[in-house]
């Protein structure tokens, strides 16, 4: 049977491995499609979107821009014809000692889109890499390869960062990020808010009056066509795009990139499954466009393989971790409540039977010092109180909704993996750190998480002092610290220490924030526990 290249595209994603390879031999194998446009004219720099680097390994990365010479107009302001994209990577920053070239094509089914990857690097070191069209070059990015599997490695510097509200304050946060000499960022999620235009008038926020700072452009997403412009319109922010081309980034999506708190084929307003699933393809096919994902991410209707790993020599393995594609329905109609017997039913899922056996599967063969569960929400099982005589409250959208698939995962964590296990996670606009336990009582916990607060989700916050940092501080001894400051979590992996600085910008509603550390605690391998440094 012959294999025709729309065959290997619509065929499904069942066999990662090997339909990754067979993707990536189809598309190295593209043929000019007739209706080519082989002399693009453009008004301006169709690079406005910046670059990126991503999904690095240890020969090579995905390189990515998207050509959008007026970003928020219909198209981009691009012809709907594909054209040829050239490409090249060099040694240095100058670009003089380039390694390798090529051309891609953008299609505009994917929004002239161009995802190459990059093979036949060495291993350990830094690219930079830039695009060509017409008379344009795009800014020059920088990647990093990762070391070999087997290599000896002493440390490894890494961000992790999301919920970047466009009309709440400024990024502050990615300027800082790009500055900061890491070897990979990680993006946990909500990279666009699909929210419509708030208005010029005020609302709420933290029980005060608050005006957004910049306004979405369009309605709420539904259409594959507004989840663009949005992505279009948080792209053009230049703090983003200097973040991006700082380093090469691990991306997950949240539940913004398609609906707040969605979960499998649900949606938060009832939505019959047939029918949101239409939204959720055009999310995902949007997504992909404006990500430097491998073809093995591509989606397949509303279906995207997004969850992953990669390898940093000997010293970390990393699991990229889907915590919304695959998990239950929201228990109690998604509202904070007390925790009763449906958490703790067997048959609701966080991950999907298939996600978790292939993290438990992974985790138990790793040989590294270190691994890393990289994922979207909340892992600690904090409660709070609205009044000191009100009953605790939990979150039924963080896993201490999924009490039953939490405990499968520490007491995994602690047969065959103690002491080496570190949970980096998002979503929640604070930032959290604490010890996690299998059960409260227990004397030891099994692993730590660190919770990386918003890039500007919750504009300038409130602090430490407010009343639900008290309670939850009050009520839960395993949280060590938790403020409502913007920022990031900045993370300095050794072979026996793992050290984590909680980040925060003093403000993100005007320029200029001031970039501060907030605390900073370290786990030593093998005694897992948080302490300050």
């Amino acid at each position: 049977m012959s294999i025709t290249r729309r065959s290997l595209l619509l065929g499904g994603m069942a066999g990662i491995a090997g339909s990754s390879f067979m993707l990536r031999q189809a598309f190295a194998a593209e043929q000019a499609p007739h209706n080519i446009e082989k002399n693009p004219k453009f008004v301006s720099t169709p690079f406005t979107l910046g670059v990126a680097s991503g999904d690095p390994e240890a020969d090579g990365f995905v390189i990515w821009t998207r050509l959008a010479p007026t970003p928020l107009e219909e198209a981009g302001g691009m012809i709907l014809k594909p054209m040829w994209v050239k490409w090249e990577v060099a040694e240095d920053e100058h670009m003089s000692r380039v390694v390798a070239r090529g051309q891609a094509l953008a299609h505009p089914e994917l929004a002239h889109s161009v995802h190459v990857e990059v093979g036949g690097l060495k291993a350990a070191r830094p690219y930079w890499y830039r695009f060509r069209i017409a008379e344009y070059d795009s800014p020059v990015g920088r990647g990093q390869t990762l070391p070999q599997a087997g290599a000896a490695v002493e440390r490894v510097r890494f961000a992790a960062a999301g919920c970047q509200q466009y009309e709440e304050g400024y990024y502050t946060a990615w300027r800082a990020i790009a500055q900061e000499p890491v070897d990979f960022i990680y993006h946990y999620g909500d990279y666009i808010y699909e929210g419509k235009d708030s208005g010029p008038g005020y609302r709420k926020m933290n029980g005060r009056p608050f005006k957004v700072l910049r306004r979405h452009v369009g309605p709420e997403c539904y259409s594959l066509d507004e989840y663009r412009r949005r992505y279009a319109q948080y792209k053009t922010d230049p703090d983003l795009q200097a973040a991006h081309a700082a380093t090469s980034w691990f991306v997950s999506f949240d539940d913004h990139e398609v609906d707040n708190n969605w979960a499998g084929d649900s949606d938060q307003d009832g939505t019959p499954a047939e029918v949101f699933l239409f939204r959720r393809a055009a999310a995902m096919q949007a997504y992909y466009e404006h990500m430097p994902l491998r073809r093995r991410s591509l989606p397949n209707g509303s279906h995207m393989q997004i969850y992953r790993t990669a390898r940093y020599g000997d010293l970390l393995n990393m699991f990229v971790l889907d915590t919304r594609q695959y998990r239950s329905d929201q228990v109690y109609g998604d509202k904070d409540g007390p925790q009763r017997e449906d958490v703790w039913a067997s048959q609701r899922s966080m991950m999907g039977a298939e996600q978790e056996q292939w993290l438990f599967n992974g985790l138990a063969r790793s040989d590294t010092r270190w691994n890393l569960l990289a994922h979207q929400v909340m892992m600690l099982n904090l409660g709070h109180r609205k009044s000191a005589n009100a009953q605790l409250e939990y979150s039924m959208d963080q896993w201490s909704g999924y009490l039953y698939s939490r405990k499968r995962l520490l007491e995994f964590i602690k047969a065959q993996c103690p002491g080496n296990v570190v949970n980096v996670t998002g979503d929640a606009h604070r930032h959290f750190a604490g010890d996690l336990l299998v059960n409260p009582d227990d004397k030891q916990p099994v692993s730590v998480e660190f919770l990386a607060t918003s890039i500007t989700s919750g504009a300038d916050g409130v602090g430490d002092m407010d009343a639900f940092s008290q309670s939850v501080r009050t009520e839960n001894p395993w949280l060590k610290a938790t403020t409502d400051k913007r920022g990031y979590v900045l993370c300095d992996v050794g072979r026996d220490q793992w050290r984590g600085d909680l980040k925060i910008v003093d403000q993100v509603m005007e320029h200029n924030g001031q970039i501060s550390t907030y605390a900073s605690f370290i786990t030593d391998r093998g005694h897992p526990g948080l302490q300050r440094a």
